[in-house]
């Protein structure tokens, strides 16, 4: 969520990227897509697909079939993977082979899909808009969940006729969790793994997002006309800045906004900026930090008489967890030292669910730990294997999907 917009940012920051010279070094193309950039070139099939949301956003998804480095293997069931805020597809392959979740379950036998929501750079646009409108940028993580996330399930569902394996991260938690209500989404997939699983921000405890959100940032950025929010851009970096400028000290950045982080890739960092961070909308920023200042897992909040006009009531709905089937199996792991998943957050998502989720609890675990660890194959993700392996079923493994 958060914390993957403001953990590039930390690292834009170090790096003294807030000039002209990095946009032109750091933005490159992204001619290919995904397959092309960051799958293809570690030896594994990969396949582009487009996928049209109900509301004409032109989403990019890839398919990597169940082969090790372009050798056929016992086809798995589809896993499909949903990234955090301003992160894409990318973020599941941005570490090593033995060290990726991406290419850890593809090596595995599952039939992995990768899903890019709406305004990513991988991602195409839109049927009609421009991206230069601001009509294309109206949308906060509730559309994610219910056009974007849903219409990819659906799409991944029918071409593989089999019940998806949804794992998400961050927001791609809240978008997991508030699609999972809708039951034409819940009945699509067949088990759901969550990591740093958010859907209430009532005690977050990052001093960095807490600052923005006491000053109001998302509404200064609103009145000043923003209505994409680009943080690969002198002035989206700038205004991070600006939040520890004399009011904060940002010595150890990445731990005061996501917590801190055991055992991040310090390695990868220059791979980590050829991709991130994706864009993402104003709107979308303003929704989640509705989450904190209002302590609900609720539709986006447009005042008293927008609330009316559009939902029939004063305040918007709230996403009831407890509409998540029973019998929909859930893991989620969550760390100690995430200051944007906390633990007692977490801890009341699970007391609103009908079922009983197995937990994996990591103490010494941040925010970005549980996608860029590198440990994370052994701590995280071979449990979140064994997991799927368990719910797999009798009948075994399936057929491969088509490309």
């Amino acid at each position: 969520m958060l914390g993957a917009l403001l953990f590039i940012v930390l690292l834009l920051l170090q790096r003294g990227f807030c000039s002209s010279d990095w946009i032109g070094e750091f933005v490159g193309s992204y001619d290919g897509g995904l397959c092309a950039q960051a799958i293809r070139p570690f030896g594994y099939a990969c396949f582009e697909h487009t996928v049209e949301t109900k509301d004409g956003y032109l989403l990019a998804v890839q398919h990597i079939p169940n082969s090790r480095e372009g050798i056929q293997i016992a086809a798995g069931p589809p896993v499909f993977l949903q990234h955090g805020l301003f992160q894409g597809g990318d973020a599941w392959f941005a570490n090593s082979k033995e060290e990726s979740l991406g290419f850890i379950l593809a090596n595995q036998g599952f039939d992995v899909w990768v899903g890019n929501v709406r305004g990513t750079h991988w991602s195409h646009g839109h049927a009609s808009l421009s991206e230069k409108e601001k009509a294309f940028w109206d949308w906060s993580w509730q559309e994610l969940c219910l056009h974007d996330l849903a219409d990819m399930i659906n799409y991944v569902y029918s071409k593989t006729n089999s019940k998806v394996f949804l794992v998400g991260h961050s927001q791609g938690t809240i978008m997991a969790l508030a699609s999972l209500t809708q039951p034409e989404v819940a009945n699509m997939v067949e088990v759901a793994a969550l990591l740093c699983p958010i859907t209430y921000l009532r005690h977050i405890s990052s001093r960095f997002v807490l600052r923005a959100v006491t000053m109001h940032l998302d509404q200064m950025l609103l009145a000043m006309g923003f209505h994409q929010l680009n943080f690969r851009s002198n002035t989206g970096v700038q205004i991070l800045d600006s939040l520890c400028d004399g009011h904060m000290d940002c010595s150890d950045l990445l731990a005061s906004i996501t917590g801190k982080n055991c055992c991040f890739n310090n390695s990868r960092v220059d791979y980590y900026l050829q991709y991130e961070p994706h864009p993402s909308s104003l709107k979308n920023l303003i929704h989640l930090f509705q989450m904190i200042r209002k302590g609900r897992f609720a539709k986006y909040d447009y005042g008293f008489w927008g609330n009316l006009k559009r939902y029939g009531h004063f305040e918007p709905p709230a996403f009831d967890l407890s509409k998540i089937p029973e019998s929909l199996p859930l893991w989620m792991a969550y760390g100690g030292n995430d200051a944007l998943a906390d633990v007692t957050d977490v801890k009341q998502t699970v007391k609103e669910l009908q079922s009983q989720p197995q937990l994996l609890y990591l103490e010494d675990y941040g925010h970005i730990d549980f996608i860029l660890s590198i440990t994370a194959k052994d701590d995280v993700y071979d449990k979140m294997i064994e997991f799927f392996r368990s719910k797999q079923g009798s009948g075994g493994l399936g057929k491969a999907a088509p490309m």
